[in-house]
C-alpha cells in the first residue's frame, strides 16, 4: 500500500501544479506564460521523483508504468493497482482545481492544436523518447538517483516546452484523462490515451539495442553501487 500511496500522492502533485500552472495562467491573463508552464511541469516531475522515487519508483504514469513492464523491469501483478492509483491522485487533483477556480481553461485539458492525427504522432516521439531517457537513467524499476530527477523532469520541460503549443504535451494518459473527465471536454481524449502507450511501447527496443548489459529482472533492481562495482570488474 505504501507503494500505491505514492503514486497517488505524487500524481495528484503532478497533474494538481501542472494543469494548476494552466488554470492560473488563464485567470491571470498569461501570468504564468507558456514557458512558466512547461518549467513547472518538468520541475513537479523533479521534485516527485526525489520524494518518492525510492518509495514507489515514480512513475505517475500509466505509460511509464506499462513501459517498464515491457522491458521486464515491473512485475505484471503491480501494474493495474499503480495505474488505478495514478488515476485516482490525477482525478482528485482535478476536483480540487475545479473546486477552487471553476471549470477554467477546460481543468488544462489537452487537444490538439491542429490535426489529430498530427497531435497523435507527436505524442507518440515525444513519450517514446521520455521512456527511453526514463529506462536509461532509472535503478531497476525505478526513478530514483542522483540524476534521474533532473534528466527525466528536464526532458519533461523541454518537450513540454516546444511541443505544447501544438499537442499540449501529455506524454502520460493520467494527465489528460484527468482533467477531461473533471471537466467534461472528452473530444480528441483517444489521441492522448492511445499515443503515449504506443510510444511507451516504442521506446522499449530502442533502449535494448542501445544497452550493453543483459537485461535485469523486474524483482532484483540493480543499484548505484553495484553497477560501479561492475564496471570496475569489467575494465
Amino acid at each position: 500500500m505504501r507503494k500505491y500511496l505514492a503514486e497517488l500522492l505524487g500524481t495528484f502533485a503532478l497533474v494538481f501544479s501542472g494543469t494548476g500552472a494552466i488554470v492560473i495562467d488563464t485567470v491571470t491573463a498569461g501570468g504564468v506564460t507558456h514557458v512558466g508552464i512547461a518549467f513547472t511541469f518538468g520541475l513537479i516531475v523533479m521534485a516527485m521523483i526525489y520524494a518518492l522515487g525510492d518509495a514507489s519508483g515514480a512513475h505517475f504514469n500509466p505509460a511509464v508504468t506499462i513501459g517498464f513492464f515491457l522491458a521486464k523491469r515491473f512485475r505484471g501483478a503491480c501494474v493495474l493497482p499503480y495505474i488505478g492509483s495514478q488515476l485516482l491522485g490525477g482525478i482528485l487533483a482535478s476536483a480540487v482545481l475545479r473546486l477552487l477556480f471553476g471549470n477554467i481553461a477546460r481543468l488544462g485539458a489537452t487537444l490538439p492544436a491542429g490535426p489529430a492525427m498530427q497531435s497523435f504522432g507527436l505524442e507518440v516521439i515525444l513519450t517514446a523518447i521520455l521512456m527511453f531517457v526514463i529506462l536509461s537513467v532509472a535503478t531497476g524499476s525505478k526513478e530514483q538517483g542522483l540524476m534521474a530527477g533532473i534528466a527525466i523532469g528536464g526532458t519533461v520541460g523541454l518537450e513540454a516546452m516546444f511541443a505544447g503549443p501544438v499537442c499540449g504535451a501529455s506524454m502520460n494518459p493520467v494527465r489528460s484523462i484527468a482533467p477531461a473527465l473533471v471537466s467534461g471536454h472528452l473530444e480528441f481524449l483517444w489521441v492522448y490515451i492511445i499515443a503515449p502507450l504506443v510510444g511507451a511501447a516504442l521506446a522499449v527496443p530502442c533502449w535494448l539495442v542501445t544497452r550493453s548489459d543483459p537485461a535485469t529482472p523486474a524483482s532484483l533492481p540493480v543499484s548505484h553501487a553495484s553497477q560501479t562495482t561492475r564496471r570496475r570488474a569489467e575494465t
